[in-house]
């Protein structure tokens, strides 16, 4: 009999315990895709961050605004290259629960600071010339149906009332973890409707710096800029703003790993107990292979084998299953926008549960291994 059919030939001799194991083992993978997901998520501003980028918040808090004329200030400081700023909405779509990020955005700048946006000349033009156009990310406009041309309501929470916007294009991001849900139109429309004591004020600003080396030299020449005005400016890396962002929702990195470590743990004890449970019933059998001239060597990597063989397919079956699950997008409605399975993640998913394999194997394998032929026998 051949090594792989003698195998699967003591695999399947307890076909309950295998569905259960190869189960366990596809229930803990698919929950690792998942927590992958979920950081993914999170973590995507900080992956796809620009490295030449700052942000320029108010002091206190992003909440609170600053004035249209920093922008000319901060592009004298040397090493900023371009300044575009943006306002939160905040508005809502036919209900409450249809969130999606809108931004009244700098039009003249926007594209230069923003690259990674990517969405054709003649749409970008015709939102130029229209002042109530929008530019809607790809996943929002798959989201609620909306193709180029069409005319919709929003409804504003902070300014009350509908506003109205044309549909003139749709952006699509270059890399992977790019968000594509973001919602544009022009800030000068937003500026007609507001307030007068809030007229002339944006939320933040984001400049694009020529060498990221001068990132922190250029971040504080620009917070001394302002310091002991009345609007005094915080600025940091994309990269740093988007970390601390994440941060507002806790140590996410810190709860994954948690619960990573306790599933796999757990699915190392099951792997380990039916090991030495297949173990104990085969004593026999062992013996026999041994007696018949099969080496310790072979009935140590016999055992081994039963154990990787059962991780690697389950575990494929989990992450296979984790991926399936992704392929329709983010089904949280705007709260992950980023809602896909990475190949890097799949790959240590498949290495972890390997590893789990490996070592839930190892002690009954050389059990097996150390097992003499006459105390086996004796046992029988």
């Amino acid at each position: 009999m051949k090594f792989a059919q003698l195998m699967f030939a003591n695999l399947f001799r307890k076909k309950t315990r295998l569905a259960l194991t190869l189960l366990s083992f596809a229930v803990a993978l698919l929950l690792f895709g998942f927590l992958a997901i979920v950081r993914g998520a999170f973590s995507q501003g900080l992956e796809v961050a620009g490295a030449n980028r700052l942000v320029v918040i108010n002091r206190t808090s992003i909440i609170q605004p600053l004035p249209l004329s920093y922008a000319d200030r901060i592009l004298r400081i040397p090493g900023a290259v371009e300044i575009t700023h943006d306002n939160w909405f905040g508005g809502v779509y036919q209900e409450e629960k249809n969130f999606f990020p809108q931004f009244a955005i700098d039009v003249e700048k926007q594209r230069k600071v923003f690259p990674e946006f990517a969405l054709p000349d003649e749409q970008w033009q015709t939102f130029v010339k229209d002042r109530q156009g929008a530019i809607v990310g790809a996943v929002t406009a798959k989201r609620f149906g909306w193709k180029v041309g069409d005319r919709i309501p929003i409804k504003g929470t902070f300014l009350q009332g509908v506003w109205e916007f044309n549909i003139d294009g749709i952006y699509h991001g270059t890399r992977k973890a790019d968000d594509e849900t973001q919602f544009w139109f022009q800030w000068d429309y937003l500026e007609e409707r507001m307030p007068d004591r809030l007229k002339g004020l944006v939320g933040w600003y984001t400049v694009k710096i020529a060498s990221p080396d001068d990132a922190v030299r250029i971040a504080k020449a620009i917070d001394q800029e302002f310091s002991n005005s009345p609007y005094e400016t915080h600025t940091d890396t994309e990269a740093n703003f988007a970390a601390g962002w994440v941060k507002q929702f806790g140590n996410i990195q810190f709860l994954i790993m948690t619960i990573g470590s306790v599933v796999f743990f757990t699915l190392l004890l099951v792997t380990g107990n039916t090991m030495a449970i297949a173990v104990r019933e085969r004593t026999g059998e062992l013996a026999v292979l041994k007696a018949v001239g099969f080496s310790d060597r072979f009935v140590l990597i016999l055992v081994l084998s039963e154990s990787l063989v059962l991780s690697a397919i389950g575990g494929a079956v989990g992450l296979l299953l984790a991926k399936v699950l992704t392929l329709n997008g983010d089904p949280t409605h705007g709260l992950l926008p980023f809602f896909y399975l990475p190949f890097s993640a799949v790959l240590w998913g498949l290495l972890s549960a390997l590893a789990v394999g490996a070592i839930g194997g190892l002690l009954p394998a050389i059990g097996a291994m150390r097992l003499r032929v006459v105390d086996a026998l004796r046992r029988v």
